[in-house]
């Protein structure tokens, strides 16, 4: 097995899912922070920001508000998730066969893929659209994608060849490449935001008016949903190389104000020029409404920045894409699993830019719809967490029914009912909109108060963590002399690819 070489953008990484040896194990909490911040200078935060404005109606300073504790407080619980990684060294959802067991944990697992997948998607989709304004300022014209579906495909092929080079290449590129963009594109997001200020209409800002609390709370479930949430196993695949003896708060940190900064600022941008533009956050085509606030000088550099910005949060998705595949049970190397979900995100991104008449409506439906199932595994994984320091690397990679985390069937039930007793939960106090008015879903009580304020969320972690913690959490699941094998050994203990 490989070892990464720290600084190297050459190494192509060969591990898959099994444990990092400790050995191996060379990181530091300074490393998370600029893999959160890349990752989140994308321009999706400005319609983000948009939605808590032209939707929840909030005044800007509610707004800011919804930010800190949506997005810097869900990236907390990332960076919480990052200290099972330290400790396991194994991506978030390999770990979590040691919570649901070898068959069990498969449900969490494809929903958390289908997040990623569609995270992708959206980010393709958006970074295409951002190619053709390049594409049309170059022609001196402006076009749509359906006007142009050969420069579509195109902008759609480049931004995927982008994202499987660094994807493929895998972790230490990543940790080298996230660190360096954070400067370039971080600058180029400041030069252009100082710009897109000018642009706000003040009036409308300081005349709107506060919301009810229950439109912030609301706020803070949309953007949780919208930014860490979504995220949540992933902060254990980044952490598995951590020295085992980084400190856990400083893990939380640097996640948390990684994420944080860039998000906090950009959602407040996106609130701010909806003051004055509503239709920002109902755009059909985001980038493209932004662009036609600026001349073409500085368009050009907006543009870059986007893309740059796209990149950057895609390349790490599809990376988490491919191990949360191999943990799924595909059977390759992970640099093929990389390939796999980009042909996926290839297909979803030419239905919403070629087919699809709507593209945000659908997105935040979709984002909001899964975070139901993976806040429920998220609250099910910590307090796990609680009572567990160690996990058994061969047993994370033992799935026969002789495997340290088999269980019954080859489930631990106590945690599987937790999962689904969440789930249920959360959906009762859900409603899923489909095109115009139509309603897809209501659960039976999504017209109560804690349905209508969008915090079936809250109501999905509490169930599922009182529920396991009532069934006795991680009491039966073991931190015995097994589970305690140090990770030095994984590389005799497992087989690679296994």
């Amino acid at each position: 097995m490989s070892t990464p070489k720290s600084g190297s953008l050459t190494h192509v990484e060969q591990r898959g899912i099994e444990p990092v040896p400790g050995n191996e194990r060379t990181g530091h909490p300074a490393q998370l922070f600029w893999v959160w911040f890349a990752a989140n200078i994308s321009i999706l935060g400005l319609p983000l920001g948009a939605t808590l404005v032209a939707f929840q109606m909030l005044n800007i300073w509610q707004a800011i508000l919804v930010a800190v504790l949506g997005a810097a407080g869900s990236f907390a619980v990332v960076g919480i998730v990052s200290v099972a990684g330290r400790r396991g060294g194994a991506p978030g959802l390999t770990l979590s066969r040691a919570v649901f067991g070898s068959r069990g944990n498969m449900g969490p697992t494809f929903i958390t893929l289908l997040s990623r997948l569609g995270w992708e998607t959206v980010n393709t989709a958006t970074a295409a659209f951002v190619l053709l304004s390049l594409f049309g300022i170059i022609a001196g014209t402006s076009f749509s994608a359906k006007e142009v579906p050969g420069l579509t495909l195109l902008g759609i092929g480049i931004f995927i060849l982008l994202t499987v080079l660094v994807s493929w290449l895998g972790h230490s590129a990543i940790l080298v490449i996230q660190k360096w963009a954070t400067w370039i594109f971080g600058a180029l997001n400041v030069v252009v935001s100082v710009f897109l200020i000018t642009h706000v209409d003040w009036t409308a800002v300081g005349s709107a008016p506060a919301a009810p609390m229950s439109a912030v709370v609301t706020g803070i479930g949309v953007i949780a949903a919208g930014t860490g949430i979504g995220w949540g196993s992933t902060g254990a695949d980044m952490a598995r190389y951590q020295k085992k003896s980084s400190k856990a708060l400083h893990l939380i940190a640097s996640s948390a104000a990684g994420a944080g900064i860039p998000l906090v600022v950009l959602i407040a941008l996106g609130a701010l020029l909806a003051a004055g533009d509503p239709n920002l956050a109902s755009a059909g085509d985001p980038v493209g409404a932004i662009r036609e606030m600026l001349p073409t000088w500085m368009a050009v550099p907006y543009l870059i920045a986007a893309f740059g910005g796209l990149l950057l949060s895609n390349h790490l998705s599809v990376y988490a894409a491919g191990l949360t595949t191999l943990t799924l049970g595909l059977r390759t190397k992970r640099i093929y699993a990389v390939g796999v979900d980009v042909v996926v995100t290839f297909v979803g991104a030419v239905y919403f830019m070629l087919i699809a008449d709507n593209f945000y409506g659908p997105f935040i439906t979709f984002i909001s719809l899964l975070a139901i199932p993976i806040t429920a595994w998220l609250s099910v994984f910590l307090v796990d967490m609680i009572g567990r320091r160690t996990y058994d690397p061969a047993g994370l990679m033992d799935l026969s029914p002789a495997g340290r985390y088999w269980y019954k069937a080859g489930v631990s039930w106590r945690a599987m009912a937790s999962w689904l007793a969440a789930i249920i939960v959360g959906l009762l106090f859900t409603v899923v909109h489909g095109s115009g008015s139509d309603i897809l879903f209501a659960g039976w009580l999504h017209d109560t108060w804690i349905g209508e304020s969008g915090v079936a969320w809250v109501a999905t972690f509490t169930v599922g963590a009182v529920t396991y913690a009532l069934l006795g959490g991680a009491k039966s699941t073991g931190t015995g002399s097994r589970e305690s094998v140090d990770n030095d050994r994984a590389g005799v203990l497992i087989k690679a690819g296994r």
